[in-house]
């Protein structure tokens, strides 16, 4: 089991930053890759970053150039610094964990962070 801790969700003015952290804890040895999602009001889940143990990254086109996903020194974090935020980034924010098992790949979730870009 990987437990998932989101944090630094808020409210910011269109054109500002955030960044966004979550820690893994549990049985983090088997987790081979870590990401961020998001979903907004009627919309579905859709991925905006993720990056693997050997520090691999891959953007949502609508994200890239703007935000930045990485990895702590242990491992069992990742960040996503969000740059130049638009109105349209406005939505919960998920962290995800992909854990590769002998008996399969499993995909654990955080409890989810709000981000808010208003003006």
């Amino acid at each position: 089991q990987v437990q998932l801790v989101e944090s630094g969700g808020g409210l910011v003015q269109p054109g500002g930053s955030l960044r966004l952290s979550c820690v893994a804890s549990g049985t983090i040895f088997s987790i081979n890759a870590m990401g961020w999602y998001r979903q907004a009001p009627g919309k579905q889940r859709e991925l905006v970053a993720t990056v693997t143990n050997s520090g691999s990254t891959n953007y949502a086109d609508s994200v890239k150039g703007r935000f930045t996903i990485s990895r702590g020194n242990a491992k069992n974090t990742v960040y996503l610094q969000m740059n130049s935020l638009k109105v349209e980034d406005t939505a919960i924010y998920y962290c995800n964990a992909k854990q590769s098992l002998r008996s399969g790949t499993y995909d654990y979730w955080g409890q989810g962070t709000q981000v808010t870009v208003s003006s």
